[in-house]
């Protein structure tokens, strides 16, 4: 049974480590969201190249000042826009530079509508709580596992840290709502120049969802063995409370000390039957009375209690 606790104990904690690295990694990372945005080409600058630049536009003549001139281009129809790829997370958003090559990163909070900005930073709280009784789960089951406190120290610190997680998860599955209804709000009236044309959730998405499951188990693993402890104790204290009634009784009719021993002695550990005491070193009859000689006089017993 010891092992078992400790096994419960060490899933419980695992868990939450899990979570804990599952949390952390979706918030300090930008991939929440991702997708294209459909862009103008912008004009090519500088002197021609032998390889066409496919991500600009360029005239037939590089002196586009001369008005002598006429300027024309290629491109046509679909051929003057870039699809650009862009990741989003709760701090920031990040789209494909002019070249296509590396990413420009600004603010979320510039890019979600003026109005719900306030559903951003009550997101972010949720977050910051979220991770703070997270950590602190964690650590009351660390705690947990140090040998020098003692048994209700510990049920004491298993109750915390279940409740500390289970709050945690509560806030982060908040939180993470609200980061999903800020992203659809910032889709449909952000600024003209950042509307994806087509986006999903990404990994870290995943992971902030993974991370709310696992600390919702961790929760569970703990709650389940604080119950299961305190029922064995209470199993444990009803057992010796019937066994102190029957040893009370046993003292009131006068009965040998070597019977009260033979009785203890007899019971088998998790025995539910009840257990015939021997008279005169001979073991009566079953069946629900039996009879006791005492200074010489026969008394009916009851039932024994178990």
């Amino acid at each position: 049974m010891r092992l078992e606790r400790g096994r419960r104990a060490s899933l419980a904690l695992t868990l939450n480590f899990v979570a804990f690295a599952f949390a952390l990694s979706a918030v300090t990372t930008s991939y929440w969201c991702e997708g294209t945005r459909k862009v103008p080409k912008p004009f090519c600058t500088g002197p021609p190249l032998k390889v066409k630049q496919w991500f600009c536009i360029r005239f037939n003549s590089s002196n586009i000042n001369d008005s002598r001139l006429v300027q024309y281009i290629f491109e046509s129809g679909e051929e003057k826009f870039l699809l650009r790829k862009f990741h989003a997370g709760i701090f920031f958003s990040c789209e494909q530079a002019a070249d296509m090559n590396g990413f420009h990163c600004r603010d979320f909070s510039e890019i979600a509508p003026e109005q719900e900005r306030g559903v951003l930073w009550l997101c972010i709280v949720a977050e910051s709580l979220y991770l703070t009784l997270l950590f602190t789960g964690g650590a009351l089951m660390t705690l947990e596992q140090c040998p020098c406190f003692s048994i209700m120290n510990k049920l004491k610190l298993s109750a915390f840290a279940a409740v500390c997680t289970a709050l945690s998860g509560l806030c982060g599955m908040v939180a993470h709502m609200m980061f999903t209804t800020i992203f659809q709000l910032a889709v449909a009236m952000g600024p003209e120049d950042w509307r994806p044309k087509t986006w999903d959730y990404s990994w870290s998405y995943v992971l902030a969802w993974g991370s709310f499951g696992t600390c919702m188990g961790s929760a569970v693993t703990a709650l389940n063995r604080y119950t299961k402890t305190i029922v064995e104790f209470k199993y444990k204290r009803r057992n010796i409370a019937k066994s102190l009634m029957i040893e009370q009784k046993m003292l009131q009719q006068d009965l040998p000390d070597q019977m009260w021993d033979m009785y203890l002695t007899a019971v088998p550990a998790g025995a539910e039957a009840p257990l015939e005491l021997p008279v005169n070193g001979h073991k009566p009859s079953t069946g629900t009375t039996y009879v006791v000689e005492m200074d010489g006089e026969p008394e009916p017993q009851g039932e024994v209690y178990c």
